[in-house]
């Protein structure tokens, strides 16, 4: 994980609005949001392994992915850049669940911190920088 500089640090903005158009620009909610926290995730790669996440938390009211009316409001953290690294094939570790499957269908990345190449770095400065002309304006 390596933190990248942004005038969007510590920035107040409506959740439905910054999501709204975060989604335009091909980021998504990330899947462990909480109602007082979480992140905007942008993949970088075509095999979704190195990300771009803005991490945000609710500084008032709350949020719900799947009601279309909050009035919340959330306060930008410091975006990073992070490489996840998955097993190639099948997962030694897996075991065959019935019920089990229904849940846990994707593995884990075997290192979900892994080294950023200094090339992904660049490109997320370069949808960073986008981002925030996006969000600025």
């Amino acid at each position: 994980m390596i933190p990248i500089s942004s005038v969007l640090e510590s920035r107040e903005r409506q959740y439905l609005d910054t999501k709204e158009l975060l989604e335009s620009q091909r980021y998504t909610l990330g899947g462990n949001w909480e109602y007082d926290k979480g992140c905007f995730d942008r993949a970088l790669d075509e095999d979704h392994k190195v990300w771009l996440r803005i991490p945000f938390e609710v500084s008032a009211g709350n949020i719900d992915s799947e009601a279309e009316d909050t009035d919340a409001v959330i306060r930008l953290g410091t975006p990073y850049v992070l490489h996840h690294e998955y097993r190639e094939g099948n997962d030694p570790e897996a075991s065959f669940r019935v019920m089990g499957a229904m849940f846990d269908q994707f593995q884990s990345p075997s290192d979900p911190d892994a080294e950023v190449n200094s090339h992904w770095v660049e490109r997320a400065k370069a949808v960073l920088n986008e981002t925030e002309r996006l969000l600025l304006n």
